[in-house]
């Protein structure tokens, strides 16, 4: 598996889109939308975030156990996995097609639970939050209406990204999310001007997720894939969802409890606060989202090669790879971090926006809990080519005690904006933000020899 630099350049312009494309907007949708809609776009945000839960960790795990077929294993196993030569590697294309067939399966099942889920509790919740907004009820229903439907979809077709990535094939999978989201771009600008609202950001999204898939499909599925699949016997499904199950479900609860510590808050606090404060959140985090992103980048560029890397032995460049990604995530945040605090204001003074961000201190207190929760994903994410999950637990808990915080400092105090952001702070530190990086260190056997040592 062969993953260089190119990759990371597509992958920094593939990521900067993704998670850019709704910030991209802002000076059309801070122009043409008010506040409280710019709030409701900041739930919609969330609520889609969470319809991801429902993948319930197997993902990451569909996605590493395509890896390991694509190099050479003939079994998936529970916890660890067969050490292979680098010299004689074959596709085992009964296993993949059994691979497949398992994520077809599971997929599918997960979607329907999805609706069910959003067109119900999700509908209660949209009523609930619209008791205090003072625009077009019935814009907001369609608008979620249709976001029921596109996310659905989308979760039914995930296991696209699964098989693009663990083939790695990261150059084509980003090539093709450019291309989407310059799709969702241009749709959304358009409809927005012409003042459909959230309508148009939505259906923009639909039209991104459709054109993303349609790609993916014909990028993976090639003609010389699809006869030797055709002539392979498929292993049983229940084969392959017994052996990816359990790691599966510990990274699935790892996924509750992170959602819980890093969206819980905007989604209990939209019940406290007022739809311009959640609209204040909201922007401030966006722009914080892209930082995040591009510090991460490198690491996960490399996430395929660094799952192969292990099945071969070869810690010693797990460890490079990992501690170039460190000094990347420290600098981009210090630059970007920069820009934000002292830029981000003016910026949107500039375009006209009537939607602040977030105070100074806030700001900085968001930035540097960001930071924390990069690093501390990428070390899970190492933590993870070893095919174990230690940290499931201690997401979870904290996750948990999250929400109890929440709800408390919400309801007997007065600190508003200030409780979304403390209390990931105090939650993250008291546990999980040094405990992961600390067992990576141990694992690679990092020394300070190691840190002085590396290069980019």
């Amino acid at each position: 598996m062969q993953i260089g630099r190119k990759d990371i350049y597509w992958n920094y312009a593939a990521t900067f889109l993704k998670i850019a494309s709704s910030v991209l907007l802002i000076p059309f949708i801070l122009r043409m939308m008010p506040t409280e809609m710019i709030g409701i776009w900041t739930v919609f945000m969330t609520i889609t975030s969470f319809t991801m839960l429902l993948d319930f960790g197997f993902n990451p795990s569909f996605t590493r156990n395509i890896t390991y077929v694509f190099s050479g294993v003939s079994r998936l196993k529970t916890s660890g996995f067969d050490h292979i030569s680098t010299i004689y590697q074959t596709v085992d294309y009964g296993l993949l097609k059994g691979v497949i067939t398992a994520m077809r399966w599971f997929y599918f099942r997960m979607a329907i639970v999805l609706f069910c889920l959003l067109t119900t509790l999700g509908s209660l919740y949209i009523y609930r939050l619209l008791q205090n907004y003072n625009g077009n009820h019935y814009e907001v229903y369609f608008a979620y209406a249709l976001l029921c439907l596109i996310n659905t979809y989308n979760l039914f077709t995930l296991y696209y990204d699964a098989l693009l990535q663990g083939k790695g094939l990261i150059k084509k999978s980003k090539q093709i999310v450019i291309i989407g989201h310059t799709t969702y771009l241009i749709i959304a600008s358009i409809l927005i001007i012409n003042g459909y609202g959230l309508v148009a950001i939505v259906f923009a999204q639909a039209s991104s997720v459709i054109i993303v898939r349609w790609l993916s499909y014909y990028t993976f599925f090639t003609r010389d894939i699809k006869q030797k699949l055709e002539n392979a016997i498929s292993r049983p499904i229940k084969e392959i969802i017994i052996a990816i199950y359990p790691n599966a479900f510990k990274i699935g609860l790892t996924s509750l409890g992170g959602f819980m510590v890093q969206r819980s808050a905007l989604i209990i606090g939209s019940l406290y606060l007022s739809l311009e404060e959640i609209a204040s959140y909201g922007i401030s985090l966006q722009l914080i989202s892209i930082i995040a992103g591009l510090a991460g980048i490198y690491t996960a560029t490399y996430q395929p090669k660094l799952a192969q890397l292990r099945i071969e032995l070869n810690n010693i460049k797990i460890k490079e790879l990992y501690l170039k990604g460190q000094i990347i995530i420290i600098v981009t945040y210090f630059l970007g971090g920069l820009g934000l605090l002292f830029l981000g204001e003016w910026a949107l003074t500039f375009i006209g926006s009537h939607t602040k961000l977030l105070s100074f201190n806030l700001l900085f207190i968001a930035l540097f809990v960001s930071l924390e929760e990069t690093n501390l994903s990428i070390a899970g994410n190492i933590l993870l080519t070893k095919n174990e999950v230690p940290f499931f637990k201690a997401s979870l808990l904290s996750g948990i005690f999250m929400v109890i915080c929440l709800i408390v400092g919400f309801s007997y105090s007065n600190l508003g904006l200030y409780c979304m952001v403390l209390v990931p702070l105090v939650v993250d530190f008291s546990y999980q933000a040094w405990k992961w990086p600390l067992e990576v260190a141990k694992d690679l056997k990092i020394t300070v020899k190691d840190l002085i040592n590396i290069k980019l």
